[in-house]
């Protein structure tokens, strides 16, 4: 049965911690905490045969379970919250995608109530300040260039809780609202852009520190015009999130990333929509009308990418089943690397004392076999 385990031992799995993997580990729960030690006569649970990590960091997530951050009310907000949950995501910040200004400022004001009250960390504004070129599932009649009096809009309505703007920041505007937002402690993140690799390390030198969804909605790596994935993945300053559901990138792609810029700089997304969590269907993605079928979203008009269906359970079984990468180097993209880039780390993003009890326990094959967030369990594993 769910509910809080005030005092329990987790005892027998493999356990990823920043130092590495311990076999036969134990991770001791008190109240809603990591502790170091464990009360006498406290509960065991025996996880022989499985993995316990940290509980997952998801810095780019428009929605799940049918609800819509971009567009849904405080209850189908939670809803999108409960099903990322339900698949090992205990941190998440909700994206929003182009919309008009005043929409987004009002936006804004309803998901920072959910920030305060702890269910989400943050708020990502996707848009509207990216390139026509590269809007990818964004209303080109609502694009607009990033303004920093604009971008100041956005932040001020989000009080506070303003985590991520992406920019294309080759457009006017695009540096100083980057300077701004470094002032702020906002991070700037270029995507959705046509920029150059030149106006790219521009943009870098001025403050930014995120590649969204690295390679999709940007100009391809070529041997003369290198263009931005190049100053991306080669800058120690930034991470770069990639979106592994095989659908957004060949495995390849992937692999390029992680080699080039290390485990360190990845952050692994979703770039989840409504759908994530709960199946094909026609859906709204701000609003443009999506066809997700077979599990890959697309726009009904136009045929692109639009979002994805992904959850970060299945990213993570991805990244060390299909790609083969080290589950300690998944873990630290899947957790530590954006819970450091939130400012979160101090709580969440590894399984160490004092830190918040959330966690995600994962049999042999890697498969999701029960989440704990806060030290309650969201789903609680049925072991034997």
């Amino acid at each position: 049965m769910a509910g809080r385990a005030d005092s329990t031992v987790l005892a027998g799995a493999r356990v990823v911690l920043p130092t590495g993997t311990v076999e036969n580990g134990r991770v001791i729960v008190e109240g809603t905490r990591i502790a170091g030690s464990a009360a006498e006569g406290a509960p065991t649970i025996d996880l022989s045969g499985h993995w316990v990590v940290p509980g997952f960091v998801d810095m780019h997530n428009h929605g799940g379970g049918g609800a819509s951050f971009t567009s849904g009310t405080v209850d189908e907000v939670l809803t999108g919250i409960r099903t990322h949950r339900e698949h090992g995501t205990t941190t998440l910040v909700a994206s929003t995608v182009t919309g008009e200004m005043d929409f987004l400022a009002h936006r804004a004001g309803v998901l920072s109530e959910l920030v305060e009250q702890g269910d989400l960390a943050g708020i990502h504004f996707e848009g509207p300040f990216i390139s026509p070129c590269r809007k990818g599932a964004h209303s080109e009649d609502l694009l607009r260039h990033p303004d920093p009096a604009e971008v100041r809009k956005l932040m001020d309505a989000a009080r506070g809780t303003a985590k991520m703007f992406t920019l294309a920041t080759e457009l006017p505007g695009g540096i100083d609202s980057v300077r701004l937002l470094a002032e702020h402690g906002v991070i700037a993140a270029i995507g959705h852009t046509d920029a150059t690799y030149e106006q790219t390390v521009e943009a870098i030198d001025a403050g930014a520190t995120v590649a969204t969804h690295l390679f999709n909605a940007m100009p391809p790596l070529a041997h003369r015009e290198p263009g931005p994935i190049a100053a991306l993945l080669e800058d120690e300053r930034i991470t770069v999130e990639l979106i592994n559901d095989g659908t957004h990138l060949h495995p390849a792609a992937l692999e390029l990333a992680y080699h080039h810029a290390g485990a360190h700089r990845v952050a692994l997304i979703t770039d989840a929509m409504d759908a994530a969590g709960f199946g094909d269907g026609l859906y709204q993605l701000g609003p443009l009308a999506v066809e997700v079928k077979d599990g890959v979203a697309r726009l009904v008009e136009g045929n692109s990418i639009a979002g994805s269906t992904l959850t970060l359970d299945t990213a993570f079984h991805r990244a060390v089943t299909i790609d083969r990468i080290p589950v300690g180097d998944v873990v630290q993209s899947i957790s530590a690397n954006p819970a450091r880039l939130l400012g979160v780390y101090d709580r969440v993003g590894s399984l160490e004392p004092g830190k918040d009890a959330d966690l995600v326990v994962l049999d042999a094959d890697f498969g999701l076999k029960g989440v704990m967030r806060k030290g309650e369990w969201i789903k609680e594993p049925q072991i034997g």
